[in-house]
């Protein structure tokens, strides 16, 4: 536990909770009963899962476009898979980061972070007094515009963590290019529109890495509480084997069941609008269980 100037009150970090609270979480976790998960009761299907392959198929490409317009419009949420990252660099992007998560606690506090800019490590997000809290860790680190990269904050340890976080998020970068040149074309503008208007060479980039330790009573918490992203496109990375995301769909809510090495794509608050908005187009975390 410590408690930095800028933080209104100690903070905990999850994990240590996690490994001495064998029976109860303490009551800053334990959401109202209309927050609380409801477990057992999602609905049966899965957001749409879109093969960027057929991008480069002449035959193919325009029904790939039709796919992304669809899933932007009923769900704001979809997978994609053949989006040109490799199987290898995805499953190392998880595998260092659950490393650095089990580093001992004087690793991961030198790079403790602040409310501030929040990047480094951390355990809550807010200073409100008494908040009720989320039930995971996090890691926070802007990547782009290259005036705010603070390698000061990039974790030296495990080896090879540093040189992970570049190449996987260059990739990423690439991606979510792509991804806005066929939402500039499914709105009917120039292929370069959305781009642009997100800065160009200096759009805005952020990775978030969450971790949630195991849960003694998951029937009163959250890992992460319901919210919509406020920005232009979300990349998640989710763990295969521990399903956890769950996404509205209209009155009820769905566990998005991951395909292999697939990318989880949430469309944001300010690309929604556009989406909504417009007659032509029919919403890097990465999670570690």
């Amino acid at each position: 536990m410590d408690c930095p100037g800028d933080w209104p009150e100690p903070i905990v970090r999850v994990q240590s909770l996690s490994e001495s609270c064998n029976d109860a979480i303490p009551e800053r976790y334990v959401k109202p009963p209309e927050a609380r998960p409801l477990l057992g009761s999602t609905l049966d299907a899965n957001i749409p899962l879109i093969d960027l392959g057929g991008l480069h198929d002449d035959s193919l490409r325009e029904a790939t476009l039709g796919h992304v317009s669809e899933a932007c419009r009923e769900w704001g949420f979809f997978m994609v898979v053949n989006h040109g990252i490799s199987d290898e660099l995805l499953d190392r992007a998880r595998e260092v980061w659950r490393q650095f998560f089990h580093q001992p606690m004087e690793v991961k506090q030198a790079y403790a972070n602040s409310p501030k800019t929040y990047e480094g490590y951390g355990s809550r997000l807010g200073v409100e007094k008494g908040a009720v809290l989320d039930w995971s860790d996090y890691y926070y680190l802007h990547y782009l515009p290259c005036n705010l990269r603070d390698f000061n904050k990039w974790p030296a340890l495990p080896n090879h963590l540093r040189e992970v976080i570049a190449e996987y998020s260059a990739e990423i970068v690439r991606l979510g290019g792509v991804l806005l040149k066929i939402l500039s074309i499914n709105l009917g503008l120039s292929e370069n529109f959305l781009q642009n208007a997100f800065g160009g060479s200096d759009i805005g980039a952020c990775l978030r890495v969450n971790f949630y330790p195991k849960c003694p009573q998951p029937d009163l918490t959250l890992g992460l509480s319901s919210h919509s992203d406020p920005g232009g496109m979300t990349f998640l990375l989710p763990d295969q084997h521990v399903p956890g995301l769950q996404v509205r769909r209209g009155d009820g809510w769905i566990t998005v069941k991951p395909a292999p090495h697939a990318l989880i794509v949430n469309i944001g608050d300010q690309i929604q609008v556009l989406v909504l908005l417009s007659p032509s187009i029919i919403n890097h975390f990465i999670i570690i269980n």
